[in-house]
């Protein structure tokens, strides 16, 4: 049996493991990790299958000369044919052919770009399907930047089972979603975006595998840990070397390869390994060029500050929170949290990031998050709406359908106005009250323990006779998710072109020593927030009431205002929902 730690780490300069199968001099490769299995065989575009060599530590590898375009699949003992966990490129979805890909299919016309300091970025969350797959996306990508957007985010690609998912149920962690085009034309998107000056961040999803379409407890059952489990299945075993070196590679992989800008790590709160991902964002970075911009994000609802020592940011969905309370009233589910005192939530988040740094959160019972006062305001993403806050309601609502729109156009303000890095999703630059559904293709047993699990999940709301809301299986739910401006688009483009420029211009500059001076609550409904921004002080009251709201402030210069708000000689005077940004010195 042949060492194969030591061939893996030569075969790669970063000395992380290859996994999947590639070219190299006159031959190909074919290498993957199966410790439950001692013979496995390969099958080669439909023929017969060939022994595998068997490896070292469960690694089983193949070569020939073979050239690009192959399709293979690995056939266990008993005949059971599976793709490759690592395919590049699948024919006949994720249970049909893997195929050999040429890292090479696409001609970079944005060779040198380098990416954009993360001060600079203004994300906006879409999804692929929903806007015409990578082709539709990249047709999108003029209309963006013109509007002030610096960075896109797409919602995860990793092939999943039908044509149409969220992408959270996704299996080939390292293939694009063939359902929205081919990895050539991914990188056509990503090049154009470059082109305009847009910097592109993909999400993945390295805590668990969808429920369909999984073929690694066949082969690597090693890959889980025994008796763990997320809310979304089979717990990964993080401890594994080999698993580490399965990611690692694939992370690389979207930003090398794909020359992404950043990755949005999913839900690292169901990754048990804090040694785990810290390790990943320093392999990550160092099998990378220095003088790249890559930005890494988490989403993580434990509000562990002390991964932001080493990542760039985190989503701050008590940004979310805490504003969505105070625009709807609504305090079921994690917003009875926030109900009590959603301004003053809103006021320490503003000032030193999370809301909750330690102490019991109502909603779960137990103690979350860490102190994040000594953060910089960058390091946390905010947004008023996004995939999750939208779509895992029982109607996709978005916020214009829950809330008046004046006082959404205050928090509009607030969220692109203050230091920290806004998002915005697909369709809320111009006022969309489309609704964003939970939409899947699975196949029918499947889809029908997800409708059964909607009915239990909503069982305390009335679904109003709306076929669309229980059956995410559905084509038209996906239809009816796709994003169309509403009848105020203009006034909204036009408030959200207006925000963006005033961003860049007077805030972003000095961003990278903007420090917090201090939020609090102006009475029931408004707040008052400085921070320290180069030279001067940014100044941002916010009145999200109907009442009149008056506060003392220093003398300063109006660089934006929403409604009426007066700067008289030592205060403000703020009517109704309203808004005024000052800078001072």
């Amino acid at each position: 049996m042949l060492d194969a730690s030591r061939d893996i780490a030569a075969a790669s300069p970063s000395a992380i493991p290859r996994f999947g199968a590639w070219r190299e001099k006159n031959e190909t490769v074919f290498r993957i990790w199966a410790p439950a299995i001692a013979k496995l065989s390969i099958e080669i575009d439909g023929s017969a299958g060939v022994a595998m060599a068997p490896l070292a530590n469960g690694w089983h590898e193949y070569r020939a000369d073979l050239p690009f375009g192959t399709r293979y699949r690995y056939l266990l003992p008993d005949g059971t044919a599976i793709p490759d966990p690592a395919s590049r490129r699948q024919e006949g979805g994720v249970h049909g052919e893997s195929v050999l890909v040429s890292p090479d299919d696409h001609v970079w016309r944005c060779p040198d770009w380098r990416g954009r300091p993360w001060r600079e970025t203004i994300l906006y969350e879409l999804h692929v399907g929903l806007l015409g797959g990578f082709v539709g996306v990249e047709r999108e990508l003029p209309r963006l930047a013109e509007l002030g957007i610096t960075a896109i985010e797409l919602m995860p690609i990793a092939d999943f089972p039908g044509s149409r998912n969220w992408g959270y149920d996704g299996v080939l962690q390292f293939a694009p979603a063939a359902a929205y085009g081919s990895a050539a034309e991914l990188k056509s998107l990503i090049d154009r975006a470059h082109e305009l000056g847009l910097s592109v961040f993909l999400d993945v999803v390295f805590n668990h595998f969808g429920p369909d379409g999984c073929y690694l407890h066949t082969h690597s059952p090693e890959f889980f840990k025994a008796g763990s489990q997320t809310p979304w299945g089979a717990g990964i075993d993080f401890d594994r070397p080999e698993v580490r070196a399965f990611y690692r590679a694939c992370a690389v992989q979207w930003l090398d390869e794909f020359r992404f800008d950043g990755l949005r790590f999913d839900a690292v709160h169901a990754i048990p390994s804090a040694e785990f991902l810290l390790e990943l964002e320093q392999d990550i970075r160092a099998a990378l060029p220095r003088e790249r911009h890559i930005h890494l994000v988490v989403e993580n609802e434990d509000n562990d500050a002390d991964l932001l020592g080493a990542y760039d940011a985190q989503w701050n969905d008590d940004f979310h929170h805490a504003v969505h309370v105070l625009l709807t009233g609504e305090t079921r589910t994690y917003y009875a949290s926030f109900a009590p005192a959603p301004l003053r939530h809103l006021a320490r988040i503003l000032e030193s990031g999370f809301a909750f740094q330690g102490e019991v959160t109502p909603s779960r019972g137990r103690p979350r998050g860490k102190p994040s006062g000594h953060l910089a305001p960058s390091r946390f993403v905010n947004c008023l709406q996004n995939h999750d806050q939208i779509g895992n309601r029982l109607f996709g609502e978005r916020l214009l359908a829950l809330a008046e729109p004046a006082k959404v156009k205050v928090a509009a303000a607030l969220l692109l106005l203050n230091p920290q890095i806004p998002m915005l999703f697909m369709g809320e630059e111009h006022g969309s009250r489309t609704p964003f559904y939970y939409f899947t293709d699975h196949n029918e047993e499947l889809a029908q323990a997800v409708r059964e699990g909607r009915k239990r999940e909503f069982a305390h709301e009335d679904h109003g006779g709306d076929p669309l809301a229980l059956d995410p299986n559905a084509a038209d739910t996906f239809e009816a998710s796709r994003p169309q401006p509403g009848d105020d688009a203009y006034d909204w483009l036009a408030l959200y072109r207006e925000l963006i420029g005033v961003r860049r211009r007077l805030i972003v500059p000095d961003l990278d020593n903007c420090r917090s001076t201090g939020a609090e609550p102006l009475g029931a409904q408004a707040l008052k927030a400085i921070w320290r921004l180069g030279r001067c002080s940014l100044v941002l009251f916010a009145n999200f009431g109907e009442e009149a709201v008056k506060a003392p402030s220093s003398a300063g210069r109006a660089i934006f205002s929403l409604g009426t708000a007066v700067l008289e000689a030592d205060a403000v005077q703020l009517e109704g929902p309203s808004f005024l940004a000052l800078l001072s010195d």
